[in-house]
């Protein structure tokens, strides 16, 4: 997929763990896992928020576009 999030970065800038990124979030640790890892199909508005509220952040910290090189559109 090419929208990529960038939590590993802001984690390791902000020195916190997926753990506490998820409390604060109010997400389960799973959930946190599937959003690192690309596997999320959507995100909903309110969770980006509060990812961006525990972070300390803009919604451009955390998404990224790279097209997919093999894309033929």
């Amino acid at each position: 997929m090419p929208i990529i999030f960038n939590i590993d970065v802001m984690l390791a800038r902000r020195k916190m763990h997926s753990g506490e990124l998820a409390e604060k979030v109010g997400i389960s640790a799973a959930n946190l896992s599937i959003l690192k890892t690309g596997k999320a199909k959507a995100v909903r508005i309110t969770t980006l928020d509060a990812l961006c509220k525990a972070l300390d952040c803009q919604p451009g910290d955390l998404l990224e576009y790279r097209p997919d090189p093999e894309s033929t559109e």
